[in-house]
Order: C-alpha cells, then structure tokens, then sequence
C-alpha cells in the first residue's frame, strides 16, 4: 500500500501536470493560482486511500480524484467571493487579485473541470460514480444556502445546524471514500460503511473546529481565536449556549451579540468566560468524541483486515488531534 506521504506527492505531480496553460489567460491563471495555493489534500487523498485498500496500483484513481479537489477549490473560491474573504491560505483571494466577474467564471470553469476529471474513471463505473458526485455538489449548495439562512436567524437548532455541516463539509469527505471504494472494487456494504465513516469523522471535525475557534492555540490552530465570536457566527457553541443560558446569562451574551462598537478583544473574553459558565465547552467535546466514535465503528465494519484500514485510522487520529 501507498503512504499517506506518497499519495500526496502523487497527487501533487498531477495537479502540477494539469494542462491549463491555456488561452484566454484570464480565465486559467485564476484556476492554476487557486491550485497552486496547496492545503491538505485531505479529500482527493481520502479517494486514492480507499482505492488502494483494493487495488494497489493507484493510476486509474488519480484523475477523478483531481476532479474532486478542483471541485473542492472551487467552492473555496465562491466562499470566499460571497464572504467578501481578503485571504485564502495566507494568499490574496481571486476576487481581490483580480475581480469578481473574474472570480464568478473561472470558479464556472473549475466546476466543470470536476466534472471533467471525474469522468475519466472505470468506464463500467461512471454512471454510478457521477450519481454520487452530482448528489454531493446538490447537497453542498443545499448546505451553503442552510449556512446563509442561518445568518438571519435567531431560533436555529442544534439540530438544524448539525445536517448544515453535514451537508457542507461531511459529505464531501463521504463521497470521497466512496467513490474511491467503489472504484477499487469494494461491497457496497464497504462502500457505505466508508461513506458513513467520512460523513461522522466530518461532523467531528467541523465541531472540533467550532470549539477550537473559542478555545484553541492560534499557533497550533492555524488563525485567530474568537473570529467566530466577532462575527456572531451561529456555530454549535453560540447555538448551545444560547439555548442551555439562563435567563441572565442569556441576557448577557444577547447584549454582546447585539454590540457592534465594542472592544474585540473584550466581546471575545466576555463571551468564552459566558461559554465555559453556561458549560457548552463540555457539550461540544462530548459531541466531537460521540461522532468520532461513530466514524470509529463505521471502519470497523469494513470487511478488511485492521492493518489495512490503518491508514485511515491514522488520518481520522491526524484530524482530530488539533486540541489547542
């Protein structure tokens, strides 16, 4: 079996490979900068990962896998245009380095390009294949709109939020084990096995990011702590706290919500003291352990020997160790 290290170099080299040295620059410079950018290749790597638990040579995975990533990408960029972001991986976003007509069609392009990278896969296999691809990029918009709409609301549940974050981010780390699995030949039943594994493991890790926005270490976490608090982003701790506060402690975090002059770095202070009274950091651990454990017996269901799924218990292990 490949390494973590060498799937990763592998995809590297293909993405440095993809021909868009093409005319009309305007268009595909914006693609090969976005590209170029780098980040984890968690989920282009989680597809050759699954593939290889059946199939050792990679090669025929490679392309869809780039298909994902480039898909990946461009929701990125989108992200960024409709949160007016300056800053994309330490680098200027495409919006602002060029313009946002810009930014709106090489984002198009990409998007097509997914689809195009995806479909070069197992003949016999691309009608499945791009059933799941196309219900993935469905339910990701569907959880992008779920995320705007939250943003006027003041009565969202946990419940809710929790299918808004499956529907962003989980799926996307799903139906790239899937589709890998599926590929490489596996069951169906290892196939959804692997599916609902990425699906819990997301779930944890996007409620891992919420609590590490409060209480992280910005030099392990990667950004600054409180940009949540600041932005009254409806994230799992403001839900809960909102929800669980009595009715001083609601009262309190309701005036800070509604401040929109006070000091940063006090609102921050103020609210994570709020938080840790109301007791939300304990909730949020307890859910991130709940669906980590679940993602957990998910794995165990696929029908390989343990070592051979080491891999990917060693990436879920990688993902969730960022405690502070």
């Amino acid at each position: 079996m490949y390494s973590s290290k060498e799937l990763l170099q592998t995809l590297e080299d293909a993405i440095k490979a993809l021909p868009l040295e093409c005319e009309p620059k305007g268009l595909y410079e914006p693609i090969r900068y976005v590209l170029s950018l780098g980040g984890k290749r968690i989920r282009p790597a989680l597809m050759l990962m699954a593939y290889n638990l059946y199939r050792e040579d990679i090669t025929p995975c490679v392309m869809p896998a780039i298909g994902l990533e480039i898909y990946h990408n461009f929701t990125l960029l989108h992200d960024d245009l409709m949160d007016r972001a300056e800053v994309r991986r330490g680098k200027t976003c495409v919006h602002l380095k060029w313009d946002d007509n810009t930014a709106i069609l090489s984002g198009d392009n990409m998007l097509v390009l997914a689809f195009k990278y995806m479909m070069q896969c197992d003949s016999t296999k691309m009608a499945e294949i791009m059933h799941t691809f196309t219900k993935t990029t469905i339910e990701i918009n569907e959880g992008q709109q779920y995320d705007i709409d939250f943003e006027s609301r003041n009565d969202v549940s946990e419940e809710e939020y929790i299918e808004m974050i499956r529907l962003k981010t989980s799926v996307l780390l799903a139906c790239a084990l899937q589709i890998g699995a599926t590929l490489g030949g596996a069951s169906e039943e290892d196939a959804q096995a692997l599916y609902r594994f990425g699906e819990r493991l997301g779930l944890a890790f996007q409620l891992q990011d919420d609590y590490l926005d409060v209480y992280g270490n910005p030099d392990v976490f990667g950004k600054r702590i409180g940009g949540d608090i600041l932005c009254n982003k409806k994230t799992f701790m403001l839900i809960n706290a909102l929800r669980h506060a009595s009715t001083e402690e609601h009262d309190e975090l309701q005036k800070w919500i509604d401040n929109k002059d006070c000091n940063p770095d006090e609102k921050i202070q103020a609210v994570t003291a709020l938080f840790s009274k109301i007791g939300v950091d304990k909730l949020a651990q307890k859910r991130i352990n709940e669906y980590s454990a679940e993602a957990e017996t998910y794995l165990n269901k696929v029908n390989l020997p343990k070592e051979r799924k080491q891999i990917l218990q060693d990436i879920a292990h990688k993902l969730m160790g960022r405690q502070n």
